[in-house]
């Protein structure tokens, strides 16, 4: 969700003196790896190994997005076909996460199209399945026409909704007969008003509709994706009663005490696991969603 905080955050880490606190500084990069599992895929395997120990499921999420020729697209492709491996040969219970502009969408749909074949085929083989990511508006349409594509063909296929955007009931009520996981989260692109919400009540009041929204379905396997405690208890009140497959997804590095408690409590929770060089973006969105992030790596840069 992108509140009027989240927006001048976005803006301010745009600037090149930002980057630089981010990815020059010993602070900036202390902050980057209580979020980001480290840069190379043997880095994110040993952190995905010690999840799974603790109970927990994972989906690994090389990061990057919007590239911007076909040889890094097909680079990206690759990066996820040799997780796909990695992930068979060292037994993890783990998925991957993609997003479509990484392989190519921007450039051409055929070429993300086809880079989903190959590795929603390579995940289907090694006994796993694969999330999309979905990202701003302008992608939107794309990537659920996509995910119905893919999932027809493979059926080992998910994709992620966004609360704050107005269009969200309406996609889940396409998209849920198709039988795959359904990742609710709360939206973390600057969008504008007229196709979502900005304020956080608003995104809370309907993250709550759509969360009882998708446990009405059957078909579909919910998986909520949030750190807020009203919603998570909402949705362990929805699950009591619920016979088929849903899990609580959440981010690595924040609420692990919370994450623990789930697991204990018995509810099956997938941590979304990110790698990767590309972590800037990835970083600064978190950093927009949540204050007390921002607070974090102040006291990390001046440190305290």
């Amino acid at each position: 969700m992108i509140s009027a905080f989240s927006k001048v955050m976005l803006k301010a880490t745009d600037l090149r003196l930002s980057k630089w606190l981010f990815t020059d500084l010993s602070a900036g990069r202390k902050l980057a790896l209580r979020f980001v599992a480290g840069e190379t895929l043997d880095e994110a395997v040993a952190v995905a190994k010690e999840l799974n120990k603790r109970g927990m499921t994972v989906s690994m999420d090389h990061l990057g997005e919007s590239v911007t020729d076909v040889g890094s697209a097909r680079a990206a492709r690759d990066d996820y076909l040799a997780c796909l491996d990695e992930i068979a040969a060292t037994g993890l219970d783990a998925n991957v996460s993609v997003k479509l502009t990484q392989l190519g969408l921007a450039l051409d749909r055929g070429i993300a199209i086809e880079a989903m074949r190959q590795i929603a085929g390579r995940a289907a083989e090694v006994g796993t399945t694969v999330t999309i990511d979905m990202e701003d508006s302008p992608y939107t349409d794309a990537t659920l026409d996509i995910y119905e594509l893919i999932q027809k063909e493979f059926g080992n296929v998910g994709v992620a909704v966004q609360a704050y955007l107005y269009r969200t009931s309406a996609d889940i009520s396409r998209i849920a007969p198709l039988g795959g996981h359904i990742r609710l989260c709360k939206g973390a692109y600057a969008e504008p008003d007229r196709i979502a919400m900005s304020r956080k009540e608003h995104v809370d009041a309907n993250f709550a509709t759509l969360t009882q929204q998708l446990m009405d379905q059957d078909d579909a396997k919910p998986a909520i994706a949030s750190h807020d405690d009203r919603l998570i208890d909402l949705a362990r009140k929805l699950v009591v009663d619920r016979a088929a497959p849903f899990e609580f997804q959440m981010l690595y590095g924040i609420r692990e005490q919370l994450q623990d408690e789930l697991v204990r409590q018995g509810h099956p929770l997938r941590i979304y696991v990110p790698y990767g060089s590309e972590w800037y973006p990835y970083l600064t969105r978190r950093l927009a969603e949540r204050p007390a992030n921002t607070l974090f790596f102040m006291r990390a840069l001046f440190g305290k």
